[in-house]
């Protein structure tokens, strides 16, 4: 027999209730198994109910020793790819959303409950509702020289889940893939998590060193590349070297992998071509998103597939997630079809640059002793390199005390031949907050100077 337990009468006056209730709980109780009643000798806690110390301590260590496979272990320490929930100064990757149209958007997504009703609610097709395909063929060509069909695209979540179908159905655990270097942490993360082995090419002013691609003795069953604006550095891939890596992956059958993820924002004069509109031997899948170009909360992204990708991609995403929400791709659509995208974008285009050219001018003005900016000619941030001899994990742990998110260089690159600094994302930001945050990373940098205690927020 287990503890006893007051007597109700006891209980009662204890916890100044009436008895009755006590009798209520200890009925319920002893009917659940929880506690035993003996005429005569009182309430005790069933024995059944008991946990012996022993078997906590069990319990407690399986938990500690939890065991996860060596891709699951990979992940979890890796850190995953986080987003920001509340934008903070300098988050990368992050759009303005306060001049989003929202009640265009709010007006095309009544249209489509009001013509599909209940059905919009339903599942939709695993590659993406055919309206959405047909916009985004349409705008890629137009605007990225790609040369796509609603065939051919298919309709995703976001460009990180595009990157992790990639390195599972094109490549198999301990295979070679070409990357940037440095390179886009998402893409880094989704192929090492894939357990596959990434060889870094260096870059320069052009994109990547194509002397280096030719110099790999061992071949890669793909190459990723961020050819619009590389991420981070911000160079423009050229356009011989375009053509150039087109044919070596076709001589090689070497699969690219192409991540357009802000192409739309580029400053000085007329993007160049993608590699997928220049790819006459199929070998390119191309990646877009409107995460960027719109508002995080959408969650859509794509691929434009060659012919004989489309089934096996398609199949393996559903496997993931199953299918895209039908009303957000039915509005994105219309808002694509009504001419409110290319609106938006261009007006974002404006404000990005005007952002730009601020940041630029704020760190020459207040962080001209620290870091050095290189202005990139498009994209939402701009990378700034360390000119004193501070450490940049302790700028970033110490902006991050101050309010400020700085996305570290070192952490981006693979070889070890490269400049500390971190990334300061501009797009989200006004003047003035750009300003405020400025000087408050100043402040800062110049405590670390001085082995000072830092400010903290």
């Amino acid at each position: 027999m287990g503890k006893p337990l007051p007597a109700s009468r006891t209980l009662a006056q204890s916890l100044a209730v009436s008895r009755d209730t006590v009798e209520a709980a200890y009925s319920q109780l002893h009917a659940e198994g929880f506690i035993e009643r003996r005429v005569g000798s009182g309430s005790f806690v069933s024995k059944k109910a008991q946990v012996s110390p022993r078997r906590r301590t069990r319990q407690r260590q399986e938990v500690q020793h939890l065991r996860l496979s060596q891709r699951g272990a990979a992940i979890y320490q890796s850190g995953g790819v986080r987003e920001t929930l509340v934008p903070r100064p300098f988050a990368p990757g992050v759009p303005e959303t306060r001049s989003f149209p929202l009640q265009t958007w709010e007006r095309l997504e009544r249209q489509v409950l009001k013509e599909h009703g209940t059905l919009a609610l339903m599942h939709s097709h695993p590659q993406g509702v055919e309206e959405l395909r047909r916009a985004i063929s349409d705008y890629v060509n137009l605007e990225r020289g790609a040369c796509a069909t609603p065939e051919r695209v298919l309709v995703l979540t976001s460009s990180q889940q595009a990157m992790a179908l990639c390195a599972t159905v094109l490549l198999d655990t301990g295979d070679r893939i070409f990357i940037e270097d440095p390179v886009y942490h998402g893409a880094r993360k989704a192929f090492d998590a894939a357990g596959l082995e990434c060889i870094p090419i260096p870059l320069d002013a052009q994109g990547i060193r194509l002397e280096s691609l030719h110099e790999e003795s061992k071949p890669a069953k793909a190459i990723f590349l961020t050819p619009s604006h590389q991420f981070p550095t911000g160079a423009t891939l050229a356009l011989d070297r375009r053509l150039a890596v087109i044919e070596w992956a076709h001589q090689q059958q070497t699969w690219i992998i192409e991540d357009d993820y802000d192409s739309e924002f580029h400053y000085a004069g007329k993007p160049t071509a993608c590699v997928q509109g220049l790819d006459s031997h199929d070998r390119t899948i191309y990646i877009g998103t409107f995460t960027k170009s719109m508002f995080p909360g959408l969650r859509i992204g794509y691929m434009v597939l060659p012919p004989q990708l489309v089934a096996p991609m398609t199949v393996a995403r559903t496997l993931q997630d199953g299918h895209s929400a039908s009303i957000a791709q039915l509005t994105l659509a219309r808002f694509i079809v009504g001419g409110h995208f290319g609106a938006h974008v261009r007006a974002m285009r404006t404000v990005y640059a005007e952002r730009r050219d601020a940041l630029e001018r704020l760190a020459r003005q207040y962080l001209s002793d620290f870091v050095e900016p290189v202005v990139p000619s498009g994209g939402m941030q701009m990378p700034c390199l360390l000119i004193q001899n501070l450490s940049e994990q302790e700028v970033i742990d110490g902006a991050r005390r101050a309010g400020i998110d700085l996305l570290g260089l070192t952490a981006l690159h693979v070889s070890s031949e490269h400049k500390a600094g971190f990334l300061m994302g501009f797009a989200a930001y006004a003047p003035k907050e750009l300003e405020v945050a400025v000087k408050k990373l100043a402040g800062v940098l110049r405590a670390l100077e001085r082995k000072e205690p830092l400010p903290v927020r």
